[in-house]
């Protein structure tokens, strides 16, 4: 099998961490109108899925099931489909308006009031064509060449590459996990590391990918504290917020600017890429705190350029229409990490696995099985899973594993992963 390696970057790609093959094209099918079943995840067969012509179907052999890129196998929320088939009609293809963008800025706006009851003003939102190149942008202006900056891996795989690309040193605070096998922070470890002379910043990404780990509000007031108290910028990913399962809350980190100066003067980057699956319409979100707004002024414009006009038109119909989709596609994603612990139990009862509190994504300790390499020995089995090698050495033994497919397909990835029987990829 020829192979060339391509990996994740919220929308792109970049050609350094995963074998995939180049494969023609399917017959196209005629798009289907969204039906309304209760459960996005339900809608397509997997030979609907076969004719996708993005990167999680493309990667790899037919042969393989790809449960491992962040895309969702469902179709589009209906209000967003409706919104980008208005502009499509009337030949609306022009330029995103990013000097004045209200719409979304504003259905962002209400969707965190109504959703999470937090305020956001307008006024504090830029956008930016994805979570990354925001934080790439904002590490530019606000850091020093040779600064470090804080992270907490196991961590989102391109948060090393692009501190380093920035010309800033990666300065790892390691997630441990509890006997439940919740992955979490080890405060004392992060305040001897937020102590360093070279740290001027941390990047934390909560809800936390690959863990599933969501940060409470006194985990989060701990963190801010400790921030505070060593002078480090908080910058926070939350693309995944909106992705918290029932039991679980969600607090935004700007929502406690009121009771932490840390708080005040961090920069939270966000997209409705994740929730609503639009990693291909780039449009993301860069929120300033009430004391880091003159910062997130003086990014250079060229930094953050490239914002998609569809990608606008999406994230505002899926802030400001897209809730009760997004209801259900928790609900339906809820029963499927409950399903994956009981197919691995019954299956691969070496696995240990703690569902995720949110994200749609699975992390697996492998470790037991006893496999040099339990992502590629799964993917001679004929399932695409990312090496958790990939998110820190602290992910040594462990696999992401994407749970945003039918209960169909999971299902019969599981068998596959615990059978000793490797697929045809020729």
């Amino acid at each position: 099998m020829r192979a060339r390696w391509s990996c994740e970057h919220d929308g792109h790609v970049d050609n350094l961490c995963l074998p995939s093959t180049s494969q023609p094209s399917p017959p196209a099918g005629e798009p289907k109108p969204f039906p309304g079943q209760p459960n996005p995840l339900t809608v397509l067969t997997l030979a609907d899925l076969r004719r996708r012509r993005s990167l999680k179907w493309r990667a790899y052999h037919p042969n393989v099931l790809p449960l491992w890129v962040a895309e969702m196998d469902t179709l589009l929320a209906p209000a967003i489909r409706e919104a980008l088939a208005e502009a499509v009609a009337g030949g609306d293809t022009g330029y995103a308006v990013s000097a004045d963008p209200t719409g979304v800025v504003e259905a962002f706006a209400e969707f965190m009031a109504q959703r999470h009851g937090t305020s956001v003003e307008p006024a504090a939102c830029t956008l930016v064509p994805d979570v990354l190149r925001g934080i790439g942008a904002v590490l530019s202006q606000l850091t020093g060449g040779g600064e470090g900056v804080l992270i907490n891996p196991p961590v989102y795989h391109p948060f090393f590459s692009y501190i380093r690309f920035a010309g800033r040193r990666v300065v790892e605070s390691p997630l441990v996990p509890d006997p439940t096998g919740r992955w979490g922070l080890d405060l004392d470890r992060l305040e001897a590391d937020l102590a360093r002379p070279e740290v001027t910043s941390y990047l934390l990404c909560n809800p936390h990918n690959p863990t599933g780990t969501v940060f409470g509000r006194s985990e989060l007031l701990a963190i801010a504290g400790l921030a505070e108290r060593h002078g480090v910028r908080m910058l926070v990913d939350e693309i995944h917020g909106p992705l918290v399962y029932p039991g679980g809350t969600f607090t935004p980190f700007l929502s406690l600017a009121g009771e932490s100066a840390a708080a005040a003067s961090a920069i939270v980057f966000t997209s409705a890429s994740k929730a609503w699956n639009l990693p291909g319409l780039v449009a993301g979100l860069m929120v300033a705190g009430p004391d880091a707004r003159g910062d997130v002024v003086s990014v250079p414009a060229p930094a953050i350029r490239g914002v998609g006009h569809f990608g606008v038109i999406a994230a505002e119909a899926a802030f400001r229409g897209g809730g009760a989709w997004l209801d259900a596609l928790i609900e339906g994603l809820d029963a499927n990490r409950k399903l994956l612990g009981s197919l691995l139990a019954a299956e691969l009862p070496e696995i240990r696995y703690r569902a995720p509190d949110a994200t749609y994504l699975a992390w697996l300790d492998c470790r037991e099985l006893g496999f040099a390499d339990p992502a590629a020995e799964f993917l001679r089995r004929g399932v695409a899973v990312n090496s958790g090698d990939m998110f820190g050495r602290q992910g040594s033994g462990h696999v992401r594993l994407n749970i945003a497919t039918s209960p169909e397909i999971l299902a019969k990835a599981v068998r596959r992963m615990s059978t000793d029987q490797g697929v045809d990829l020729d």
